[in-house]
């Protein structure tokens, strides 16, 4: 059986396959342990699999794209958890409480005319 999900956040776009297997992790072709860098990104991205405590019984695949390696982190840990859901719907409340289940839907605020940046205005000189 196979459980397909997708996650987002910012500008990343995760669409994971997932099945019963050994533990296989892959990450846009390559090894989950090879595409993140830092330990607290890797723990981020897998922590709805340990919540429900199914570590190593899944094989992942796993297209990710655009935005930052923490939006893609992020958007995998939602990928993970909806899939988990799919799975098992007794997992529910658990990935609930844990709020892996939300959407953080929290983006970068566009930038107006007449200002630096979003809100920032330029330097202002008296003299």
């Amino acid at each position: 059986m196979e459980y397909i999900s997708l996650g987002r956040r910012k500008e990343s776009v995760a669409r994971l396959r997932m099945y019963e297997g050994n533990g296989k992790i892959n990450v846009n072709g390559k090894d989950f342990v090879n595409y993140f860098s830092r330990k607290d990104l890797k723990k981020r991205a897998l922590s709805p699999f340990k919540l429900c405590e199914q570590e190593g019984r899944f094989n992942v695949k796993i297209n990710v794209d655009g935005g930052g390696v923490t939006g893609q982190a992020e958007a995998i840990q939602l990928a993970v958890a909806r899939a988990l859901e799919k799975y098992d719907s007794s997992l529910r409340g658990k990935l609930k409480t844990a709020g892996y289940l939300t959407r953080d839907s929290r983006v970068k605020e566009r930038k107006k005319y007449g200002k630096a940046g979003a809100r920032r205005g330029y330097q202002f000189s008296k003299r």
